[in-house]
């Protein structure tokens, strides 16, 4: 399945990461139908040549594999099964290719529900923000069965670089999870060891600077190292779906009575950044509740 041999393929949800997703679908040749549940977002896909319908299930009828790009289980939950959902549009054999971040738990059960029906669902959530979604340099992990994801591989490549069929359904969801646990722990530790440099009255941007160069050298100290000392909290990651996707995190460990206390103080720190205002806010603005916690004022920015 190339843009040779094009295929009509189907785009559910615009935010931040789908509206650009869907853009590099349509750039790479492929005739693409779109619906947003807010039909402003999809005026860029319109214009670059987007067919848009009116509602999921109409997409549906169109499209024998739709993407999926919404926030939470409930929202991928009507999408698929509400009164104008996919269900009610897709043909047997359709891919569904979710690549929100949505529960392992939840996902399973959605598949087990669409395969019902003959179609196929793949968990495909991605790593590397709105800045990768838009250069297609996305990290995607996707569970479900091997056939639908050799089949939709050469789509997922026009969205991403690093792309691994993880396992079974939910596995894809649960890569995600572990993702998570990573950068909420590196987060914070950067937030923390920038704190500290502050505290002791050395330039914690020469700090960064040095740090990069060794063994604690992290994308999250690059790049959110940099967010923080800038005092630039644009959203790439907002703190609102970085809360949820800890929530998630939580929620899983407690069914399996898992010890897992980085995420769960990382989870507490990121409800209070929500708490404090800052939902929209890239998550990296976690080193304001550090501060704060250590009863400093916030930096004014610095040279990164």
């Amino acid at each position: 399945m190339g843009s040779g041999d094009i295929v009509g393929i189907g785009f559910v949800g615009l935010g931040v990461m789908g509206q650009p997703m869907a853009l590099n679908l349509l750039r790479a040749g492929y005739p693409l139908t779109v619906y947003n549940r807010t039909a402003a977002r999809a005026a860029p896909l319109a214009e670059a040549g987007a067919s848009v319908a009116v509602s999921p299930r109409a997409v549906a009828a169109a499209s024998p594999v739709v993407f999926v790009n919404v926030a939470d289980d409930a929202a991928v939950e009507a999408v698929l099964f509400g009164p104008e959902g996919l269900v009610h549009g897709l043909a047997p054999e359709a891919v569904v290719v979710d690549m929100g971040t949505t529960s392992p738990a939840a996902t399973r059960a959605f598949a087990r529900r669409l395969a019902e029906r003959g179609c196929t669902l793949l968990d495909a959530p991605v790593s590397g923000g709105e800045a990768g979604a838009r250069a297609g340099t996305l990290s995607i992990m996707v569970g479900g069965p091997q056939a639908a994801f050799v089949r939709v591989l050469p789509l997922l490549e026009v969205l991403g670089r690093n792309i691994v069929h993880v396992g079974e359904s939910g596995a894809g969801q649960v890569a995600k999870a572990c993702n998570q646990i990573v950068v909420s722990a590196t987060l914070m530790g950067v937030a923390e060891a920038l704190t500290f440099a502050r505290r002791q009255g050395v330039d914690a941007a020469r700090v960064r600077e040095a740090l990069l160069g060794g063994f604690a050298y992290s994308r999250i100290l690059e790049v959110h190292g940099r967010r923080m000392l800038a005092g630039d909290y644009t959203p790439g990651f907002r703190a609102r779906l970085h809360q949820k996707d800890l929530g998630i995190v939580s929620r899983e460990a407690q069914a399996l009575n898992l010890a897992l206390p980085a995420s769960a103080l990382a989870a507490q720190l990121m409800n209070a950044l929500v708490a404090s205002g800052q939902a929209e806010a890239d998550s990296s603005a976690l080193v304001q509740v550090i501060e704060q916690l250590c009863g400093l004022a916030p930096d004014k920015p610095a040279d990164s």
